[in-house]
């Protein structure tokens, strides 16, 4: 008996037990498969682009808009100030009476600065007096002294360089313009600076030596806060009404275009930098660097966000992260880690040294230079294999390949543009040694600085555009992605590859009662 009312007690918890396990395992498998993209028909359950229903005048009036608003941004520029603003010395003003025009010493005294004038360069000009000189190159030693007033006028030593090594390159009465000194920023609001040249004494020529103060002019620093401003706002504005579009469809079922938007939206918001006021509030090299990092981690996002949709597209069932994602990051995290390395190495080096040069550690610049073309030779021919691979297995798939031809044809034009506006601005020299401190100063108006920030704020705004759901697609988002439904109620101006769907017409009946059907059981629920 005791036996009997034993197991007359343990049969039901048993059952309880079994059960509660069974209800855990049902939760872990729906949230399971919750989680996990669609294998089979991951095609037929993506959310909704509006893409889908631009028609070729849709299409047309997408780019004349983004085309428009960055023609507006250019205009804009080059109606604003100059970026640089400069102040000369002649070195027969500056020597002194016991000093000699080739060797000085010299003394300067910069322009009183302010925050807004961000940074500043002093460089040396020198020019040959007779006109039948040949090219010739010498080389020489700079020494320098640097000190720094501040707004109480007193008076700091910074810093005392000797004998820095610097190349002299002149040809047909030019030298080529050599750099002296670059802080990059201001913790002084003047300074005063004793040059001299070493090594210039047995030159025949007769040499006729500039000195060039150079700073951000304060009215483009003002221009610059208010645009990134704007850029700011505006790109917020897009971010959350993108979300906000996606509100009604699971992550699950987002493409990978808009997984990607809403990652390369905020770190848009970085790039334009909310914190870029700090830069005049305070004076520290971390805002500056801040800055940089931005930029440099939107571009790689950018160029792993180009290399992962053209690979992806193709990809319908589930992308695994050791072959899907993590050769691409390595592509590209390589080419990350090249520029932060570079732009910390610079500032690191000029924070120690005003008077840094490539020439002190040519081997490793070199080098390291040699690292990043390689990696981006080799970032382009991949990227490359991936569009031609989409495009020859897309071409008869007509939603993957509209997607694959819209982001081609906007990012060709993003990418013409930008070249473009490269050797507008740097020449053939875009990447010439030393190019952080000497680069810097070769801006010439507003015009260089908003096209860059313009062409990549408004490229992802249409991408935005184009990638978010319309507002009616709720209900139509099953029948809309299905190919096998949605072409077949398009009408002539809906289609835009009309020449591959001939016989749609004869089905028009057969999709108005699948559509009339679909529709009743919505209004049902």
């Amino acid at each position: 008996m005791d036996t009997d009312y034993s197991s007359g007690l343990e049969n039901p918890l048993y059952s309880e037990l079994k059960y509660f396990c069974k209800k855990i395992q049902e939760a872990y498998q729906d949230l399971k498969e919750d989680l996990t993209p669609y294998r089979d028909d991951r095609f037929y359950r993506l959310a909704p682009m509006r893409l889908y229903t631009l028609s070729k005048r849709h299409f047309v009036l997408v780019f004349v808009v983004f085309l428009m608003c960055f023609g507006l941004t250019v205009l804009i520029g080059i109606a604003g100030p100059r970026i640089i603003a400069e102040q000369e010395h002649n070195a027969d003003q500056l020597k002194s009476a016991n000093s000699s025009m080739k060797t000085g010493p010299f003394s300067l005294d910069s322009p009183t600065l302010t925050t807004y004038n961000q940074q500043l360069w002093l460089t040396c000009v020198m020019q040959a007096g007779n006109s039948n000189m040949k090219d010739f190159k010498q080389n020489f030693e700079i020494n320098l002294d640097l000190k720094g007033t501040k707004q109480d006028a007193s008076v700091l030593h910074i810093k005392s360089v000797q004998q820095k090594s610097r190349m002299l390159h002149c040809g047909a009465q030019k030298c080529d313009e050599i750099i002296v000194l670059h802080l990059g920023y201001l913790n002084y609001t003047r300074y005063q600076v004793s040059v001299s040249f070493q090594g210039l004494e047995n030159i025949s020529y007769e040499i006729k030596v500039r000195f060039v103060w150079k700073m951000y002019n304060p009215i483009f620093s003002q221009v610059e806060i208010w645009f990134r401003f704007v850029f700011v706002v505006l790109t917020f504005m897009v971010t959350c009404l993108f979300a906000h579009s996606l509100r009604k469809f699971s992550m699950r079922d987002w493409g990978i275009e808009q997984k990607w938007m809403s990652i390369l939206l905020p770190l848009l918001l970085l790039y334009n930098d909310p914190f870029f006021p700090l830069s005049f509030l305070v004076n520290s090299w971390f805002p500056g660097t801040l800055d940089a990092f931005f930029q440099a981690l939107f571009l790689c996002a950018l160029l792993l966000f180009w290399l992962c949709v053209y690979h992806g597209i193709r990809v319908q069932g589930e992308r695994k992260f050791l072959t899907f994602y993590l050769p691409k990051l390595i592509i590209v995290g390589l080419l990350w880690l090249s520029a932060v390395t570079l732009g910390v190495w610079q500032t690191v080096n000029e924070l120690q040294d005003p008077t840094y040069n490539y020439k002190l550690d040519i081997a490793n610049f070199q080098g390291m230079k040699v690292f990043f073309l390689i990696v981006v030779a080799f970032y382009i021919l991949y990227l490359i294999f991936l569009i031609v691979r989409a495009c020859s297995e897309l071409k008869n798939m007509p939603y993957s390949d509209l997607r694959l031809k819209f982001l081609t044809a906007l990012t060709f034009v993003v990418l013409v543009i930008s070249m473009v506006i490269l050797y507008l601005r740097f020449g053939a020299k875009a990447l010439q040694d030393n190019f952080v401190a000497e680069l810097s100063t070769h801006y010439q108006n507003s015009a260089e600085f908003l096209s860059f920030y313009g062409l990549l704020n408004f490229y992802l705004y249409t991408l935005a555009f184009v990638y978010s759901p319309s507002k009616n697609a709720l209900y139509d988002s099953q029948l809309k992605d299905n190919p096998a439904f949605s072409m077949l109620n398009d009408s002539d101006d809906e289609v835009i590859y009309g020449s591959d769907y001939e016989e749609m017409p004869l089905q028009n009946g057969r999709a108005n009662k699948v559509t009339t059907k679909y529709q009743d059981d919505s209004d049902s629920d």
